[in-house]
């Protein structure tokens, strides 16, 4: 399986909500870069290991957001890095204004794990 067959492969368990076959792709220390600007991010945002991610980030979403999805346009990568380029989308609960941000990941992968995240994301679109 390729590093971008991989990632594909995670966002398809996470369309379907198959979280443990999310995780089952994280390497124990990776190391996840959520943005600032999310409506549940205290602090620098950042997340080691797939437990604090589960947390801080995954737990999060249906507490901030009804219908949350992300709409993947692109998948492509080089050597270890892989990037996303998309849209997230649903409605924000805390001002009931729907969203559509637009959003992008990198991805490192090494030895078949993700080991690095970092996301990019229009967070004063999902704010409103």
């Amino acid at each position: 399986m390729t590093n971008v067959d991989l990632v594909k492969e995670a966002y398809s368990n996470f369309s379907t909500g198959n979280v443990s076959g999310v995780l089952a792709m994280f390497d124990a220390a990776i190391e996840w870069h959520e943005c600032k600007g999310m409506p549940f991010v205290k602090g620098d945002g950042i997340f080691i290991g797939p437990e604090a991610i589960v947390t801080n980030v995954f737990m999060n979403l249906p507490v901030s957001f009804d219908g949350f999805n992300i709409a993947v346009k692109e998948i492509f990568g080089a050597d270890d890095k892989v990037v996303m380029v998309g849209y997230y989308q649903g409605t924000n609960k805390a001002t009931g204004n729907t969203f559509k941000a637009n959003a992008t990941h990198t991805w490192t992968v090494n030895n078949g794990k993700v080991t690095h995240f970092f996301q990019a994301v229009d967070t004063a679109t999902i704010s409103r």
